[in-house]
């Protein structure tokens, strides 16, 4: 069985691409069912992480080079792409390349914002919706929990995530630049997601005039609301009510912008040039890329945020190099247990030989005793019978000179223990 990843992420396409080719939580599952009952021969084992920065596919396969061109033609396909479309910005990483790229990905060394924490949880939520639908096979299962473990270690052992300038942050950095005083500015938050939390947390911080948190579900916007002192307002009301907000902070799973140009048009209006700070961090994204064109509204997305985080990197390439140091020693222990794993089915097959050698020469030893032949001559000749059989195979390789002979004493010391005295 071979591992592989497959996939694109913010270095190698862009957020026009990357929302096209998203799953959101709610059509995870199905996609995985879908991917499996299409691929199930070539892709027995699969699982698919998908955030705002990147969607990738993680799987074991008997064969790498088929499941390859299996699963691009699926994504493409599945995501009304052409073949071509995505062959300049997808990245294909066989076997030992797999296993490091995913416990890079679980530590954060591969994210827009070195160091962060929130793509842990987002590889655990992956590896769960593979479990719930029965894709998550033994080799999946095992490079999805090391994978997790090393994440740990490089936090505990590193200051990969002290100096983090997590997305959350950069927005308020950036609306501060607008308005000087936050505590003078009205928030909206458009969902009530873990992202969302994060970000009414640190604007929470500067104690904004108010906090409205809108919402599908009117009863998680309340939940959120309430911890930070704000009120919840139905999704619906939206069009009605944007026009009072400074700040409007958006991230739902949606899969079609929820906050269009003309909305944005109306609320700038009526707000008679007052500036609109919007930040869209949702991918599919949730507010109409047209919006950036006007003359009072500064949007900025996922990508745009991740460049202002960029600043801090060099202040933790130190904590960086142990992190990578750590997950080298990691990769080459997941490789020894895959060298195990292969050899298996090969240990099984002998164990049964042998089993079945034993129990031959077992029942011819039973007879020859039955019929009353001495019992020292029938152990003699049993197991000499096994030990003629055992070394069948050995014999025959040495002598078509596919072991040398000089290394003779050490193959006897790999294929055969040395015996014990009997007690």
């Amino acid at each position: 069985m071979h591992l592989l990843t497959l996939g694109l992420n913010h270095t190698t396409a862009p957020l026009s691409l990357r929302e096209r080719v998203a799953f959101p939580a709610e059509r995870l599952q199905q996609a995985l069912a879908d991917l499996r009952t299409r691929l199930a021969p070539v892709v027995p084992e699969s699982a698919i992480l998908s955030t705002c920065n990147r969607t990738e596919i993680y799987c074991a396969t008997p064969d790498a080079q088929a499941a390859q061109g299996a699963l691009v033609g699926w994504l493409a396909q599945g995501n009304g792409l052409g073949a071509g479309d995505l062959d300049t910005h997808l990245y294909t990483l066989p076997q030992h390349d797999a296993v490091r790229h995913a416990f890079r990905v679980a530590s954060g060394l591969d994210s827009m914002v070195i160091g962060e924490p929130q793509i842990l949880g987002q590889m655990k939520d992956a590896a769960r919706a593979a479990a719930d639908v029965g894709a998550m096979g033994t080799h999946l299962h095992q490079l999805f929990q090391r994978s997790f473990s090393v994440a740990k270690e490089v936090r505990s052992q590193t200051e990969i995530g002290g100096a983090s300038v997590s997305m959350a942050a950069a927005a308020v950095r950036l609306a501060q630049r607008i308005f000087e005083d936050l505590g003078e500015a009205d928030v909206l938050f458009v969902g009530a997601g873990e992202m969302i939390e994060l970000c009414a947390t640190h604007f929470a911080a500067h104690k904004p005039r108010s906090i409205v948190v809108a919402n599908r579900t009117i009863e998680r916007a309340e939940a959120l609301a309430k911890r930070f002192g704000g009120r919840a307002m139905r999704l619906a009301e939206l069009p009605e009510q944007l026009e009072r907000f400074d700040v409007v902070v958006s991230c739902t799973a949606s899969t079609l912008p929820i906050i269009g140009m003309g909305l944005v048009e109306r609320a700038s209006k009526a707000r008679r040039r007052r500036p609109i700070f919007m930040v869209d961090l949702a991918v599919p994204r949730d507010i109409e890329p047209e919006v950036a064109g006007l003359s009072d509204v500064f949007l900025y997305t996922v990508d745009d945020l991740g460049r202002v985080v960029q600043g801090g990197v060099e202040s933790r390439l130190a904590a960086v190099a142990q992190a990578e140091a750590i997950i080298d020693t990691r990769v080459e222990s997941f490789m020894q247990w895959m060298s195990q794993r292969r050899a298996v089915p090969v240990l099984r097959a002998l164990q049964e030989r042998s089993d079945e050698l034993r129990a031959v020469e077992l029942e011819r030893a039973r007879r020859a005793i039955a019929r009353g032949e001495p019992v020292d001559a029938v152990l003699e000749a049993m197991s000499q019978a096994l030990a003629n059989k055992l070394l069948h195979g050995p014999r025959t390789m040495l002598s078509s000179g596919r072991v040398p002979a000089d290394d003779a004493g050490r193959v006897i010391d790999e294929w055969l223990p040395r015996p014990h005295a009997a007690r």
